[in-house]
Protein backbone atom coordinates (compact mmCIF):
# COMPACT_ATOMS: atom_id res chain seq x y z
CA UNK A 1 0.00 0.00 0.00
CA UNK A 2 1.20 3.27 -1.04
CA UNK A 3 -0.30 6.59 0.76
CA UNK A 4 0.46 9.63 -1.24
CA UNK A 5 0.18 13.13 0.32
CA UNK A 6 -0.04 16.45 -2.08
CA UNK A 7 1.23 19.90 -0.97
CA UNK A 8 2.02 23.26 -2.54
CA UNK A 9 -1.74 24.05 -4.05
CA UNK A 10 -2.54 27.86 -3.42
CA UNK A 11 -3.81 31.00 -5.14
CA UNK A 12 -1.84 32.47 -7.33
CA UNK A 13 -2.26 35.51 -10.25
CA UNK A 14 -1.78 34.61 -13.94
CA UNK A 15 1.83 34.64 -14.95
CA UNK A 16 2.42 33.16 -11.73
CA UNK A 17 4.02 29.81 -10.41
CA UNK A 18 3.46 27.31 -7.90
CA UNK A 19 5.27 24.20 -7.14
CA UNK A 20 3.21 21.09 -5.95
CA UNK A 21 5.11 18.11 -4.19
CA UNK A 22 3.84 14.48 -3.47
CA UNK A 23 5.17 12.36 -1.01
CA UNK A 24 4.58 8.73 -0.82
CA UNK A 25 4.66 6.26 2.40
CA UNK A 26 6.49 2.91 1.27
CA UNK A 27 10.01 1.25 0.32
CA UNK A 28 9.03 0.69 -3.17
CA UNK A 29 8.03 4.20 -4.21
CA UNK A 30 11.35 4.30 -6.72
CA UNK A 31 9.50 1.65 -8.63
CA UNK A 32 6.22 3.05 -9.58
CA UNK A 33 5.47 5.24 -12.75
CA UNK A 34 4.05 8.60 -10.62
CA UNK A 35 1.50 11.04 -12.32
CA UNK A 36 -0.68 14.10 -12.33
CA UNK A 37 -4.21 14.43 -12.94
CA UNK A 38 -6.27 17.53 -12.31
CA UNK A 39 -10.62 18.01 -11.97
CA UNK A 40 -12.34 21.69 -12.20
CA UNK A 41 -15.73 21.67 -11.07
CA UNK A 42 -17.91 20.01 -13.58
CA UNK A 43 -15.08 18.43 -15.51
CA UNK A 44 -13.50 14.84 -15.30
CA UNK A 45 -10.12 14.36 -14.38
CA UNK A 46 -7.89 14.76 -16.54
CA UNK A 47 -3.90 13.97 -17.57
CA UNK A 48 -1.51 16.79 -17.10
CA UNK A 49 2.19 14.99 -16.29
CA UNK A 50 3.63 11.55 -16.02
CA UNK A 51 6.80 10.27 -15.10
CA UNK A 52 8.83 6.78 -15.38
CA UNK A 53 10.06 5.02 -12.29
CA UNK A 54 13.59 6.81 -13.30
CA UNK A 55 12.83 9.62 -14.06
CA UNK A 56 14.28 9.46 -17.50
CA UNK A 57 10.81 9.80 -19.56
CA UNK A 58 8.30 12.34 -18.95
CA UNK A 59 4.93 13.40 -20.25
CA UNK A 60 2.79 16.35 -20.33
CA UNK A 61 -0.46 17.30 -21.92
CA UNK A 62 -0.47 19.58 -24.63
CA UNK A 63 -2.39 22.30 -22.56
CA UNK A 64 0.60 22.35 -20.32
CA UNK A 65 3.54 21.35 -22.42
CA UNK A 66 6.22 24.11 -22.27
CA UNK A 67 4.65 25.63 -19.00
CA UNK A 68 4.68 22.94 -16.64
CA UNK A 69 7.62 20.42 -15.42
CA UNK A 70 7.35 17.14 -13.54
CA UNK A 71 10.43 15.52 -11.95
CA UNK A 72 11.63 12.93 -8.78
CA UNK A 73 13.28 12.26 -6.31
CA UNK A 74 13.25 8.88 -5.22
CA UNK A 75 15.56 9.26 -2.19
CA UNK A 76 13.04 11.59 -1.12
CA UNK A 77 10.06 9.32 -1.90
CA UNK A 78 8.59 12.70 -3.71
CA UNK A 79 7.54 13.73 -7.10
CA UNK A 80 7.01 17.18 -8.08
CA UNK A 81 5.17 19.67 -10.72
CA UNK A 82 6.67 23.03 -11.43
CA UNK A 83 4.05 24.93 -13.08
CA UNK A 84 5.07 28.35 -14.37
CA UNK A 85 3.05 30.73 -16.53
CA UNK A 86 0.09 29.67 -14.50
CA UNK A 87 -3.27 30.45 -16.74
CA UNK A 88 -7.11 30.48 -15.80
CA UNK A 89 -7.77 27.46 -16.88
CA UNK A 90 -5.25 25.66 -15.21
CA UNK A 91 -7.36 26.23 -11.80
CA UNK A 92 -8.75 22.40 -10.93
CA UNK A 93 -7.45 20.36 -7.44
CA UNK A 94 -4.41 18.79 -8.86
CA UNK A 95 -3.81 15.13 -7.87
CA UNK A 96 -0.70 13.08 -7.91
CA UNK A 97 -1.20 8.94 -8.92
CA UNK A 98 1.11 6.21 -8.33
CA UNK A 99 1.22 3.38 -10.61
CA UNK A 100 2.60 -0.02 -9.28
CA UNK A 101 3.13 -1.31 -12.74
CA UNK A 102 5.36 1.10 -13.91
CA UNK A 103 3.66 2.42 -16.69
CA UNK A 104 3.81 6.50 -17.23
CA UNK A 105 0.03 6.59 -18.51
CA UNK A 106 -2.26 9.17 -19.38
CA UNK A 107 -5.66 7.47 -18.08
CA UNK A 108 -6.39 8.02 -14.44
CA UNK A 109 -7.60 3.81 -14.77
CA UNK A 110 -3.70 3.12 -15.64
CA UNK A 111 -2.75 4.15 -11.30
CA UNK A 112 -3.34 2.33 -8.51
CA UNK A 113 -2.60 5.03 -5.98
CA UNK A 114 -4.07 8.50 -5.49
CA UNK A 115 -3.83 11.65 -3.04
CA UNK A 116 -6.42 13.70 -1.99
CA UNK A 117 -5.69 16.61 -4.01
CA UNK A 118 -4.37 19.91 -3.78
CA UNK A 119 -6.60 23.10 -4.60
CA UNK A 120 -4.45 25.58 -7.35
CA UNK A 121 -6.68 28.92 -8.22
CA UNK A 122 -4.91 31.05 -10.49
CA UNK A 123 -7.14 34.96 -11.08
CA UNK A 124 -6.70 36.36 -14.38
Amino acid sequence: QVQLVESGGGLVQAGGSLRLSCAASGRTFSSYAMGWFRQAPGKEREFVSAVTWSGRYTYYADSVKGRFTISRDNAKNTVYLQMNSLKPEDTAVYYCAASKRGVAGTMPGEYDYWGQGTQVTVSS
